[in-house]
């Protein structure tokens, strides 16, 4: 989102997709050039040390950490702590004086401001929030079948901004965009626009309408606990019918993952969900969750394998009903994706 506001009146350097790992790092060093006003990067990290590596190739002097989540959580031992460490090595190595971006509705980042996250750092740190009290408050959240509307106070005043997407989880993505570029100076309606011409990734709760009014929310490019929990949250806002999850295993969960699938059932048992579907050795833990938390047994199906699980979705699919398809990358789950939509089309071949 950064980018896309940026790019309306600079010329920037963007790292594309997710080309976030150490090696994609000394690409973009080679290839940011003297006529480039800036350069938005993401640096990937799945293990302690990661980036801080990234910093010693391309040091920045703005760093924005979204939220210290469940994300490789096997990888430190089940700690999120440890996951917040890692996290910090962005403050410890950026430009010492420079502008550090933090949520203030995610418990962790709220302490990355202390020790021994912020190290020697003697820059500014920069707030957003919803809920918690920060510099770049949103506000006034609505959500419709066009994407997101908010407020935020900019400047003593109390502007509106829309994003053409799903989920209220981005608007936290959307308050740091707008944080980091009020102070680069640009103008409320460039961010404004910017904003609302933003383009989500595909896989990333791509929504398909399909014939009859059956919905199918792809979120297949990666799972994580907290990932798929804002994933449920909007199967529930934009379906009006049946509402199918459909979650597969969610990898590098190392000894917190039964705590994270039983966890993910849990909180779907909470919401308005019709089925659950589970697929992997891992994610029967999220059918056990849930129906441990009271969500019906006979609306919960595991399967072991893809194809089982395919034929049972195609008894499901019917009008006027939503599908969530969400799991961790390797799993492949668009494939689950393009056969709803292909089933979907030849039932309604059947019925002419």
């Amino acid at each position: 989102m950064i980018a896309a506001i940026l790019g309306r009146r600079w010329n920037i350097y963007k790292s594309m997709y997710n080309k976030n790992f150490l090696g994609n790092t000394r690409a973009h060093a080679k290839k940011i050039k003297d006529e480039h006003k800036a350069a938005v990067l993401e640096f990937g990290m799945t293990g302690s040390g990661h980036i801080k590596k990234h910093c010693q190739i391309i040091q920045p002097s703005m760093g924005v950490i979204t939220n210290v989540g469940t994300a490789h959580i096997g990888n430190f031992g089940g700690e999120v702590d440890g996951i917040a460490m890692a996290k910090s090595e962005l403050i410890r190595h950026m430009k010492r004086t420079g502008t550090v971006f933090l949520n203030m509705d995610c418990p962790y980042s709220r302490k990355l401001k202390g020790q021994p996250y912020a190290g020697s750092f003697a820059g500014k740190f920069i707030t957003i929030g919803i809920v918690q009290e920060a510099d770049y408050q949103g506000q006034d959240i609505q959500v419709d079948e066009q994407g997101i509307r908010f407020t935020c106070d900019l400047r003593g005043k109390r502007e509106m901004f829309f994003l053409p997407m799903l989920g209220v989880h981005n608007v936290y993505n959307a308050l740091l965009a707008i944080a980091v570029c009020d102070e680069l100076g640009f103008s409320i309606q460039t961010i404004r626009e910017g904003l609302q011409s933003f383009q989500a990734q595909r896989k990333r709760l791509t929504r398909y309408r399909l014939a009859d009014n059956v919905q199918i929310l792809d979120d297949t490019y990666s799972s994580n606990p907290d990932a798929a929990k804002a994933a449920i949250d909007v199967l529930c806002q934009v379906a009006s019918g049946t509402k199918v999850a459909v979650l597969a295993s969610m990898l590098e969960m190392g000894d917190y993952e039964v705590v994270a699938h039983e966890d993910v059932g849990r909180y779907l048992s909470q919401k308005n969900v019709d089925y659950l579907y589970t697929l992997g050795r891992s994610a029967r833990h999220i059918a056990r969750g849930a129906i441990r938390s009271g969500f019906p047994a006979d609306r919960v199906v595991h399967c072991q394998t893809k194809t089982r699980l395919h034929r049972l979705l195609a008894k499901r699919i019917g009008p006027d009903t939503s599908f969530l398809v969400k799991g961790s990358h390797r799993l492949r789950m668009g494939e689950t994706v393009l056969f709803l939509c292909k089933e979907t089309a030849k039932i309604r071949q059947r019925r002419k």
